[in-house]
């Protein structure tokens, strides 16, 4: 390898690795109806429409495939769903009232919500097991918005003509709901966008610690604002930075206020509610259902409001008025989209991150595949359509979610049969909920935040696995507290970038060693049986170069090389510069040779010069100054997966200098070789290794 001048690109190739795409969307021969063969003649081009219709009917409607070689699905035998059905009909019911309290809307737009998505889900989903519908963390991102958006003191009207004044509650909630009902056809519309896009990937950017450290803020936000209904006080509406602080000082200002009745209401509420739900967790395998507490408590707790009157006698809020039917659709007021495009957009990122994550996690345990653009789309026509009908942004439950897959419901089905039994109720039996006292929706929510509080055990879990997730989780979590939930959401995703670019910005460099009788280089430093190969250092960096680290790599190289190349360069041009004054000054002896005549000069030709060719540079040795103990440097590119300018430009140094100190470069491993030689290659000085390939 002396003498070779320039780069040798030597890039290892291994096996073709085996490519995993998205699932087809070609389903039809998945289908139970497939075998109808509906390209028979007399279709004409309806056969074409319902091909396609069939080809685009996702796996949660028809069913697919299972590990045990049935399929399941719509027509895997409907009385199977019956009662998956009914164990998710409480849940859908009383956190869709609980749920629209939480975003500061009319209870019935919680029953649209839990109506309307989930039969559009049901045709546009892949997902056999997610159960969409109202979400805690979304409903309060609504929330937040509607109390900085539409705030009650914009409805305070005059009582009688006299200076007290009251928040008309009607015109309000109207407001409202015509700004959230906005929300939810943007928010449609940029997931239906992403999806179509090909965007599905964008959650990859929300990373598990970040999305656990967000909810279990969001959670924290959601529990303050059910305190209000809980002590039976009224606050003032807070928004932007610091509101949930702001709000808590708030509710210990009032405390002295508490309504005793309402505390009592909900602190008993709460008790029973945690005690049923541990029980069915113990007993879960004897049960033949959860025993449904939340439902059996909001019934209850109505017939007692409503016998009682504790709305009268002792002060406790209730629901109000739930208008029986449906809404005429309703179109969005475009005025608003200039006002809420980023909560609609971080809406849409935080429903989706939820959604997949789930849909996900019960594909991979049952065996199915669950396509994240698809699942985009589907979750955007649910909120673009139900925007249409008074609906909110809608996610995916993980308590639905796991009460539907507990109980074998193994298709949207289960989900269609419930929201079945919500039309009635807002056709015929929402209005006897009337009397239903807040604070029951309240201790509803909050003994259902559980799960999300358990998250703090993250702290310990990341503390012992990964520091810079641990990292990542803290300041989600105290950005989302500290700057609500929108700006927390930006703070955290700007956040966790930041780490992996200070990640690659400080990477490990190590010299490879070969151990012997294998085929096998790691880290001389970490494996003793690790040793060099003679004249040769193979320098490895673990992560990609690209400008903010480019510099970081030459200077790591150079340390581990062992020797100080800059200053061994420095030495040699200073002797140049002296080889090149003493060629120009004649020497005393030349002097004396000219005053007596003629004699003979002994020159000493290098081998090139004898042969006729150009004079050979001088090199270290015939200079004086010390020669490296390696002759060649291996540059392992196999972390790196693309190079940018500046990193061409710092290997291009890379190769001039050690080219000055007599060694030779080679890069091996490199992805896209055929690129960076072409960019090196033009460099006018390097040239690739014959043979390679």
């Amino acid at each position: 390898m002396p003498g070779q001048q320039g780069l040798a690109m030597g890039c290892a190739r291994g096996q073709a690795a085996t490519v995993v795409g998205p699932p087809a969307r070609r389903w039809g021969s998945l289908h139970p109806l497939a075998p109808l063969q509906l390209g028979r003649t007399g279709w004409g081009w309806g056969q074409q429409w319902c091909s396609v219709a069939l080809s685009w009917a996702p796996l949660s409607l028809f069913g697919a495939p299972h590990r045990d070689g049935g399929t399941r699905g719509v027509c895997g035998g409907c009385g199977a769903r019956v009662h998956p059905a009914l164990t998710f009909l409480p849940a859908a019911l009383h956190l869709g009232l609980a749920y629209a309290l939480l975003a500061g809307l009319p209870p019935v737009t919680g029953l649209y919500s839990s109506f309307y998505p989930v039969f559009l889900y049901f045709f546009f989903g892949t997902s056999r097991h997610n159960s969409v519908g109202p979400f805690a963390i979304i409903s309060v991102m609504i929330g937040s918005m509607t109390d900085s958006l539409v705030p009650s003191d914009d409805f305070l009207e005059p009582v009688n003509g006299t200076n007290v004044t009251v928040v008309n509650e009607a015109r309000r909630d109207a407001a409202r709901v015509e700004l959230v009902a906005t929300v939810t056809i943007l928010v449609g519309i940029f997931q239906v966008a992403l999806g179509l896009l090909q965007f599905g990937f964008v959650v990859t950017y929300l990373s598990d610690p970040l999305v656990r450290g967000y909810t279990t803020a969001a959670s924290v936000h959601v529990l303050i604002s059910q305190l209000k209904y809980v002590f039976g006080v009224s606050l003032g509406e807070h928004s932007g930075p610091l509101s949930l602080f702001l709000t808590l000082i708030e509710i210990c200002q009032k405390l002295p206020k508490t309504n005793v009745g309402t505390l009592v209401t909900a602190i008993i509420a709460m008790v029973a509610i945690y005690i049923v739900k541990e029980l069915n967790h113990k007993f879960s395998a004897k049960l033949p259902m959860p025993i449904p507490i939340e439902l059996i408590t909001i019934i209850i707790s109505t017939g007692i409001s409503y016998g009682v009157n504790l709305n009268s006698k002792f002060g406790i809020s209730v629901v109000g008025d739930i208008p029986s039917g449906l809404k005429p659709p309703m179109g969005p007021n475009v005025n608003y989209f200039g006002q809420v495009a980023g909560n609609a957009f971080a809406i849409a990122v935080v429903g989706y991150a939820i959604c997949i994550s789930l849909g996900k996690i019960f594909a991979l345990k049952h065996g199915y595949k669950v396509d994240s653009n698809q699942e985009l789309i589907a979750l955007g026509f649910s909120n673009f359509l139900g925007g249409f009908f008074q609906c909110f942004a809608i996610s995916c439950s993980m308590s639905r979610s796991l009460v539907q897959e507990s109980t074998g419901g193994n298709s949207q089905l289960a989900g269609v049969i419930a929201s079945l039994v919500i039309l009635v109720t807002i056709l015929k039996i929402g209005e006897l909920f009337r009397d239903l006292p807040k604070a029951i929706l309240a201790a509803i929510i909050i003994v259902n935040l559980k799960g999300m509080f358990k998250q703090f055990a993250d702290f310990r879990t990341l503390w012992k696995s990964n520091r810079v997730d641990l990292m990542v989780w803290i300041v989600t979590f105290v950005a989302t507290l500290l700057l609500n939930l929108d700006l927390g959401l930006g703070v955290s995703v700007a956040f966790a970038l930041l780490t992996i670019i200070f990640q690659t910005q400080l990477p490990r460099y190590s010299i490879l060693g070969h151990i012997s009788d294998t085929d096998i280089y790691r880290d001389v430093a970490e494996y003793k049986k690790a040793q060099e190969v003679p004249g040769v250092k193979i320098f490895r960096s673990s992560s990609t170069i690209y400008f903010a680290n480019a510099e970081l790599y030459t200077e790591a190289l150079k340390k581990k090389s062992g020797i100080n190349v800059d200053r061994l360069i420095e030495k040699k041009k200073k002797a140049l510069k002296k080889l090149k004054k003493q060629q120009k000054s004649p020497s005393p002896q030349d002097t004396e040779n000219e005053c007596n005549g003629p004699g003979i000069t002994v020159i000493e030709l290098s081998q090139g010069a004898a042969e006729g060719s150009v004079p050979a540079e001088p090199t270290l040795r015939s200079l004086g100054l010390p020669v490296p103990d390696f002759h060649t440097v291996i540059l392992d590119f196999s972390p790196v997966n693309f190079v940018d300018t500046v990193s061409i430009k710092i290997l291009k140094n890379i190769f001039r200098d050690f080219r000055e100190i007599e060694v030779d470069v080679l890069i091996a491993g490199c992805p896209g070789e055929e690129a960076l030689q072409g960019h090196l290659l033009s460099w006018g000085k390097v040239t690739p290794l014959e043979g390679q390939g």
